[in-house]
């Protein structure tokens, strides 16, 4: 057994799921522990040396802040131990990139995080969890992804936490960057990363706070009105993203609201529900009060933002700045 430790953490998700039958589409995520899971892992013979923590066993449909807490808390405590020279994390396909985002914005980028998921239960034909584990492990333990972030491994590719998004629901081949693609190719044997770290020594932006403030995401349809906006805004929302049309757009009475509440303090990032939307920022956005996601799809701009509100962030342009550094 190789002298490289690997802290796995694990959540459940799809790559812990079983379906009882090797050709049901139905299946219930986080079925198999971490001690079961890293006995099959263990058949694999990839040199390394596991040591696994249950931190919850859920479809990552019901991750929330609590599993977060807890997740986070043990990143930093595996990042001091001397003897861990990487973290994996296992995770359901359907938030992977909201935690991912937010572990990186709030760890220091000295070790390398690595979070890992399958599209297929452990009981299904092609099933491809324990691929993408070994290949996860594989970027885990090179020592040239520290300096890169967070990461998310799938379907022979490596990610950052910024780019990653789940594009399809159905295929191995399911995740995509955007605006940059895969930062490397992996494979159980072979690691080809495309540049150089972009993150060497940063500490962590981010103070992570358990209490992070309400911003709510509002979903541009056609046909939209205001008073959409008064029902899904509460006395505790503090900020609204704006999973608009096109270029982050929405109808002009909306647009109108929402000025009105960015007056009223409460932050508005304008940012894109199409699957590669960059939003850049319009004369109008200024005298609205308004923030542009940039690349940051809603979800993700979501968690910059309550990190923003949480720091007592308020004004528009500082905010602007925050996500203009994404």
């Amino acid at each position: 057994m190789s002298d490289t430790h690997i802290t796995v953490l694990a959540t459940g998700g799809t790559i812990a799921g079983m379906a009882g039958s090797a050709l049901r589409h139905d299946y219930r995520p986080g079925q198999i522990g971490i001690d079961e899971f890293l006995e099959q892992v263990a058949k694999l013979e990839l040199g390394l040396a596991f040591t696994g923590k249950q931190i919850a066993n859920i479809g990552s449909e019901d991750i929330s802040p609590p599993v977060w807490t807890r997740l986070h808390a043990e990143c930093e405590s595996a990042m001091a131990d001397p003897d861990c020279a990487g973290i994996i994390i296992t995770h359901g396909t359907d938030t992977v990139e909201e935690t991912a985002f937010l572990l990186d914005l709030t760890l220091a980028s000295t070790k390398p995080v690595v979070l890992v998921g399958a599209m297929r239960p452990a009981d299904a034909v092609g099933y491809d969890g324990l691929r993408n584990f070994a290949n996860a492990a594989r970027a885990a333990s090179d020592p040239g992804a520290a300096g890169r972030g967070v990461l998310v491994v799938m379907g022979d590719r490596v990610f950052a936490a910024r780019d990653v998004r789940k594009a399809r629901t159905r295929g191995t081949d399911a995740f995509r960057g955007f605006p940059r693609g895969s930062i490397a190719l992996v494979t159980p044997a072979a690691l080809d990363w495309f540049g150089a770290p972009w993150r060497l020594g940063e500490g962590a932006t981010f103070t992570y706070r358990e209490d992070l403030p309400e911003v709510v995401i509002l979903p541009v349809f056609a046909g939209i009105t205001p008073d959409y906006v008064d029902r899904l805004c509460g006395e505790a929302t503090r900020g609204i993203v704006v999973a608009g049309v096109g270029e982050g757009n929405m109808p002009q009475a909306v647009r109108q609201r929402l000025a009105t509440l960015a007056s009223a303090g409460i932050a508005v990032v304008r940012a894109s529900r199409t699957d590669e939307g960059l939003v850049d920022r319009e004369p109008e956005d200024s005298a609205n009060g308004f923030v542009t996601a940039r690349a940051l799809n809603p979800q993700k701009a979501r968690i910059l933002l309550q990190l923003l509100v949480a720091d007592g962030v308020s004004q528009p342009s500082a905010m602007q700045e925050a996500f203009d550094r994404r």
